[in-house]
């Protein structure tokens, strides 16, 4: 299924009704101290406002997108064969920051997009507490309706990086010493070293140019897919990492991202991320 332009702006429209869509029962919810499950570990929080924030944003879908499939983070996939290239496939975060959102932070989001024909062609990052809503469709990136020009530092020793790393998994599954040596790189490199808690929104600062570099080794489609549009439509760089060869760009389980004319060629990230230098404007792991 080919997607055109037009037909790409209709979509980002319906990923932003369905985006806002649950934004005022997180507003209400927020900084109730709501119960929190955990899923695999106390790492991987979830509460019932993602559970019935997704099933409201898949009420949306249906009714505007019918017979897409939807893949939700909380619901799995519905809808479909999940591989099908005839139709419209939903990736949907209802809360992308889940522990922010238990605990009162306000650094989270709702995110959703669309892919045809094996492109991403829409995207919408919805943050509920600020109410601001990234758009990204083939024919560019907004917030709140004015353009993004993904803009920032150009080099390390001026730029903040937001990164989950190290995480739980990355310190347990890794080289423990040699993960902490890259986060020292990091730290030493940089101006500011932030970890915000959700990816999503921290690349939709990225579009912004609020944000210079963002890392993350260990995400899932649902967290980026949107974001990742938003990036690339805004002026940004996008590099997925550790993915199949030939597999989709949402689907790699990690990422480094960057505003627009910044020097990732030049940038401590290449170690830390185990790319070689000439690798920063490609998508292949060393």
């Amino acid at each position: 299924m080919n997607v055109d332009v037009p037909a790409s702006r209709k979509l980002a429209e319906i990923a932003e009704l369905a985006a806002r869509a649950p934004g005022g029962r997180l507003r209400a919810a927020f900084r109730s101290r709501p119960k929190v499950d955990e899923k695999k570990d106390r790492h991987d929080p979830v509460t019932e406002h993602d559970r019935a924030a997704e099933e409201t944003i898949r009420s949306v879908l249906a009714e505007h997108s019918p017979g897409s499939v939807v893949v939700g983070e909380e619901g799995g996939t519905r809808g479909g064969p999940a591989d099908s290239d005839d139709g419209i496939r939903w990736y949907v975060d209802p809360i992308d920051g889940t522990a922010n959102f238990a605990v009162g932070l306000p650094f989270f989001c709702v995110s959703v997009a669309a892919v045809a024909g094996g492109e991403l062609v829409a995207g919408a990052v919805y943050d509920p507490v600020r109410e601001d809503m990234f758009l990204a469709s083939l024919d560019g990136a907004t917030c709140n309706g004015e353009p993004l020009n993904s803009r920032g530092a150009t080099r390390d020793a001026t730029a903040v990086v937001a990164t989950s790393y190290p995480s739980a998994r990355d310190l347990r599954v890794g080289d423990r010493d040699e993960v902490l040596r890259r986060y020292g790189l990091m730290t030493d490199a940089f101006a500011h070293v932030r970890k915000p808690g959700s990816a999503a929104l921290t690349l939709a600062h990225v579009a912004a140019g609020w944000t210079d570099v963002a890392y993350d080794a260990s995400i899932n489609a649902w967290d980026v897919a949107a974001a990742l549009l938003l990036v690339r439509q805004a002026g940004g760089t996008y590099l997925p990492l550790g993915g199949r060869p030939g597999g989709d760009d949402w689907d790699a389980p990690g990422y480094l991202a960057s505003v627009g004319g910044f020097d990732l060629a030049g940038s401590v990230m290449i170690e830390v991320a185990d790319l070689r230098g000439d690798e920063a404007g490609a998508t292949t792991l060393r």
